[in-house]
């Protein structure tokens, strides 16, 4: 079972959400939280699966929350989706880059939702169609100069390849279609060069793929 925390300061939101993943037979949602800080006390405890997070709440903020949950070890499971009203979210840049695995607009289709609760358990980043370039777009626009992200000299020139492919926000099956080769290899190496990157997500990924200069602006052809 798929434990899921809705931190909205909306209620009609969350009731909504509540609504369509209890209605799953795999997903629960464990708690509710009305902003960052309750939220923040409530992964502590409950140690759910999933954090369904709206970037601006009362108090603490949903980006703020997001950066204390993935900054503590003990909850290097816990996955977090921001929810953002507008698909260009000022915010959107740094929730990434705080270590959110994704996130959607609030408007999104019930089924893309609920493939994206599914998606983050599994490890997978999830950008709302359509928004996924943009954002590229947008990390390249305020990259800064690139450094050498640790470990990069480890990649494989596969691995490498695989990675700058991620980073212009191709999937594994779009991947596979490039490189002549299985979904299932271009996931292993997608995989690979997260562990040796030491990266939390493929969301961090493309970040990384950027800091470190492998992708520059230009490239999402």
């Amino acid at each position: 079972m798929i434990r899921v925390l809705l931190a909205d300061d909306q209620v009609l939101v969350r009731a909504g959400f509540r609504a369509l993943l209890d209605a799953q037979p795999d997903i629960e949602v464990a708690a509710e939280a009305a902003d960052g800080d309750q939220a923040l006390a409530l992964v502590r405890e409950l140690r759910p699966d999933v954090v369904l997070m709206d970037i601006r709440m009362p108090h603490q903020d949903g980006l703020a929350a997001t950066r204390a949950i993935t900054a503590d070890p003990d909850l290097e499971r816990v996955k977090v989706v921001m929810l953002t009203t507008f698909e260009l979210d000022e915010y959107v840049f740094e929730a990434i880059r705080s270590g959110a695995s994704g996130f959607l607009v609030k408007d999104t289709e019930p089924d893309e939702l609920l493939r994206a609760v599914r998606a983050v358990v599994d490890g997978d980043a999830l950008l709302s169609p359509g928004v996924t370039r943009r954002l590229i777009a947008e990390f390249a626009a305020r990259s800064k100069e690139p450094a050498a992200a640790a470990g990069l000299g480890e990649l494989t020139e596969r691995e490498r390849e695989v990675m700058a492919l991620v980073g212009i926000g191709l999937s594994n099956e779009e991947i596979a279609r490039r490189l002549v080769v299985s979904p299932l290899t271009a996931k292993t190496h997608v995989s690979r060069a997260m562990v040796k990157l030491n990266a939390r997500d493929r969301a961090q990924l493309v970040v990384l793929a950027y800091e470190s200069g492998l992708v520059r602006p230009g490239w999402l052809g």
